[in-house]
């Protein structure tokens, strides 16, 4: 295809992924008494953009990296999308997680709570929050990543109180609250690098940045790691997702869990490559990358409820991908990539998985648990593949990012380094005991030898496909779980096993993908045109000079 016709096409498809789902919202809203039309609309609008992600894949990939200035304000003025091999990857998980979790939505009933419940606005807001999402990943400037995260943030606090129950409502105030916090903190962040370098355009920050004195820059992103890593539930910064997930219904728990702490990461990997590349910060993230690990999953051992518990392994695996970062080269970078890639697809299954689990048994306490093995092999199958791959058995993906990680952090050598690996392995095996733990009492072990086992019903009953999700001991539904539930769940399932059959290749992928974030030139050539200063760091030629790539 001609470089021309390339980037024309680019520059067409890159506002796509935002643009329709605001689209697709309007027009729900328009249906919201045609529950049908809205789920076909939803549906298209879903597909259309993990299919323009893929055609943005190919082109990145292929082509290097593109953007677009919207309303033809040109550069650094106006407000830049740009897509490079990690917007595009992440639009594409994304994009794909989306579109699975809304089916599964979809063959719960979408609703869950009562017959006065606002179910209309689900997919709207749905939608909403799938616009948040790639605006984020593709955004140019601080300020419209900041947009992204606040979309995000109006449409996570709707759809974590869908139900209005009182302990929907208060999870969903505290994550509001903490969310406020850490945006007001971004927005110090946003006002620090302006006043430092005149300018939020990413690319034209990374230019100017290089003439900033270095505590001044170490200030600016110390404020910027603090709002993101709240967003991430990084350590300390993690209490509040462990409380406000496991209230909300399972698919949006699902996309939360899955998707949401990964946009955090995403927003620490762009900065930390393209900002400030010098490793100014490194030690202090190394360690909190340890304490994440290690706290997260003790805090997992601890939990009776696969919710609460799956959270906390949420949590802990975080730190594989803030190790990886934190590192500073470029197998570190491709780890953490593949890491979080995997994990999104991983996480997420699990707890489409246990969606299914309080549909087939009532519940989703290990109190209460048992002969769920016995009862539905389905079932037990598609929760141990993702268990163990989250639990890095080979030759699953988890096992192969966790193993591009411990490579780097022995290649780094330097001494957090060797305790962070050490850390690593640690996580992985207690990670493999805390499903393990799963898997022995609710697939194992008889529900008669269940502590509570007497308080739920598992009689299987008619499913009617608009059923509501109402409390345990109301349930009409125990026993039979829909179809449109187990497909897609199914689907992440195979997903992340493609993900070990073709690691090969992805590993490959990420590994340019590094490279081209720690070299820096494609992005801020792509934004800023061919002409730029010379930057600081290991050099690169780029038109005629030099460019940073910043690292150890």
């Amino acid at each position: 295809m001609p470089i021309a016709l390339t980037s024309e096409l680019a520059e067409f498809l890159i506002p796509l992924p935002v643009l329709l789902p605001l689209l697709g919202a309007a027009a729900s809203l328009f249906f919201s008494r045609h529950y049908k039309v809205q789920r076909y609309i939803t549906l298209g609008v879903l597909g259309s953009v993990f299919t323009v992600s893929a055609m943005l894949l190919y082109i990145t990939d292929v082509y290097g990296t593109h953007s677009v200035q919207v309303g033809g304000w040109g550069s650094p003025i106006g407000i830049s999308l740009v897509a490079d091999r990690l917007s595009a990857l992440m639009l594409l998980i994304s994009s794909a997680v989306l579109l699975a979790v809304l089916v599964y939505a979809v063959g719960q009933g979408i609703r869950d709570g009562n017959l006065q419940q606002p179910v209309s606005i689900f997919v709207p807001t749905y939608l909403a929050l799938t616009a948040g999402v790639c605006n984020a990943f593709l955004a140019g400037d601080l300020f419209n990543l900041y947009v992204g995260f606040e979309i995000l943030l109006a449409s996570s606090f709707v759809l974590l109180t869908i139900g209005v129950s009182k302990e929907r409502v208060r999870a969903g105030i505290t994550y509001v609250l903490v969310s406020m916090v850490s945006s007001i903190i971004f927005l110090l962040g946003i006002a620090f690098t302006y006043a430092a370098v005149g300018t939020l355009n990413l690319a034209h920050i990374a230019v100017r940045m290089q003439d900033v004195p270095e505590n001044t820059r170490m200030a600016i992103f110390a404020v910027l790691l603090v709002a993101f890593g709240v967003k991430a539930a990084i350590f300390p910064l993690s209490g509040w997702l462990p409380d406000s997930y496991p209230t909300a219904p399972a698919p949006v728990t699902a996309v939360f869990a899955g998707l949401l702490t990964k946009v955090g990461i995403y927003a620490i990997i762009r900065t930390h490559t393209l900002i400030f590349p010098s490793g100014l910060l490194d030690n202090l993230l190394l360690i909190a990358a340890l304490l994440t690990m290690v706290i997260g999953i003790f805090g997992a051992i601890a939990q009776s409820d696969i919710k609460r518990l799956l959270s906390f392994t949420l949590v802990s695996h975080i730190g594989y991908m803030v190790f990886g970062i934190a590192l500073s080269s470029n197998l570190g970078l491709s780890g953490a990539i593949y890491y979080a890639a995997h994990h999104i697809i991983v996480q997420t299954t699990l707890f489409l998985v246990v969606g299914l689990i309080e549909r087939q048994a009532g519940s989703a306490s290990l109190r209460r648990l048992g002969g769920l093995a016995k009862a539905s092999p389905l079932l037990a199958i598609v929760f141990i593949v993702p268990a163990l791959n989250l639990g890095g058995i080979p030759p699953f993906s988890g096992f192969i990012g966790k193993v591009a990680l411990l490579q780097a952090g022995v290649d780094d050598a330097g001494i957090l380094a060797w305790i962070l690996v050490g850390g690593g392995v640690v996580t992985s095996l207690l990670t493999l005991y805390v499903v393990a733990r799963i898997w022995t009492k609710a697939f194992w072990r008889e529900r008669e030898d269940a502590p509570d086992g007497h308080l739920v019903s598992s009689q299987p009953t008619v499913f009617i496909e608009d059923s509501f999700d109402v409390p345990y001991d109301e349930r009409t539904d125990v026993g039979r779980m829909p179809t449109f539930m187990v497909l897609p769940t199914i689907g992440l399932t195979v997903l992340s096993l493609t993900l070990t059959i073709f690691a090969g290749p992805f590993l490959e992928f990420t590994n340019r993908t590094a490279f081209d974030l720690r070299e820096r030139s494609d992005y801020i050539n792509s934004v800023l045109g061919e002409n730029q200063p010379l930057l600081d760091g290991p050099t690169t030629t780029i038109s005629g000079t030099e460019l940073g790539g910043g690292g150890r």
